[in-house]
């Protein structure tokens, strides 16, 4: 560790408490405590499938709090946004990555969260998420209406991706559950199915770029291509505001041309109970040492401080909103 990130832990990020203990996020840890300064402890972070952007920039923020704080971070590889939620809710985990459009769900108490709202703040908004569709190209496959009866993996069961492929298949008039032959696969899975010609085709919710997607747009080049969803964009707009038009450089995966996509932020969550200053020393760390987590990898350059705040219907947490102010 740097000399530099021993200086700033020690004057900006001093931890107090006993060593080797969880960080204490329940009622009775005085949440709303003053200070911007992390409590001592242990805490996991909920993150993705492995290989994935979350799976990885996860892995850089738990190293980079546990190198400039007391807290001991670790990263988790989890199946995503949903069933990140549900188990950040049920205190398996201290901190989740999760799509935004996934957790207005939660706090709505709708979908994949009916009628049970759930209890959680946003620490930050991060990078955006861009929904990447590739198909084979000797699928048939030209718009998301052409997925009728083929052979689709529609993402990690209770993931973000899977809940975006299926408002993706429903806003093109498809029944997710009859009118394709959906395959609720993890990233890697779905890219050996695309490979071995098991899969016509994916979709993937991720950040830019996604290495397994740089693996199969490498080893398979023409044989399978990018398909534009941005026709799709308004109908989902109507389900949830936080959908936006983007797109994927032809440079990411080394493709002829740029593809337009529906990108979608990802958020930082936490309980309402997580402590006022952990929550501040950590969200000011990710801003301070933004250039740490863009060598893990570079999606972390678009966590941008003018954006941090824009999380709602997510309320953000007290503590960020200190760090923030």
């Amino acid at each position: 560790m740097r000399k530099s990130l021993v200086a700033l832990a020690a004057v900006a990020l001093l931890a107090t408490g006993c060593g080797g203990k969880r960080v204490d996020t329940s009622a009775g840890a005085d949440p709303n405590a003053a200070g911007c300064v992390a409590a001592d402890g242990r805490l996991t972070i909920a993150t993705g499938n492995a290989g994935g952007v979350y799976y990885v920039v996860g892995g850089g923020l738990a190293q980079l709090i546990s190198n400039n704080t007391k807290v001991r971070a670790t990263a988790a590889e989890t199946g995503a946004s949903v069933q990140n939620v549900q188990q950040l809710v049920a205190g398996d985990y201290d901190i989740a990555f999760s799509l935004a459009d996934t957790a207005a769900d939660a706090v709505a108490g709708k979908d994949s969260f009916a009628g049970k709202p759930q209890k959680i703040q946003a620490l930050t908004r991060i990078y955006p998420n861009y929904t990447q569709v590739v198909v084979r190209a000797d699928s048939g496959i030209n718009s998301i209406a052409d997925m009728r009866g083929k052979r689709i993996s529609t993402g990690s069961p209770k993931s973000g991706t899977e809940l975006i492929a299926n408002r993706l298949l429903q806003a093109a008039g498809l029944d997710p559950a009859k009118d394709v032959r959906a395959q609720r696969l993890d990233l890697n899975k779905t890219i050996d199915g695309m490979k071995d010609g098991t899969l016509d085709g994916l979709v993937w919710s991720g950040g830019l770029p996604t290495a397994q997607l740089t693996d199969l747009t490498t080893s398979m080049r023409e044989r399978v291509r990018f398909v534009d969803t941005t026709p799709l964009l308004e109908p989902l707009k109507k389900i949830n505001p936080v959908y936006d038009a983007g797109t994927i450089p032809a440079a990411t995966y080394k493709q002829a041309k740029d593809v337009p996509t529906i990108v979608v932020p990802n958020l930082l969550l936490v309980r309402e109970d997580f402590p006022v200053g952990t929550a501040c020393a950590i969200t000011k760390l990710i801003f301070d040492k933004r250039a740490e987590l863009e060598k893990v990898h570079p999606a972390a350059k678009d966590i941008l401080r003018e954006k941090a705040s824009t999380t709602a219907p997510v309320q953000l947490h007290p503590g960020a909103r200190q760090a923030l102010s």
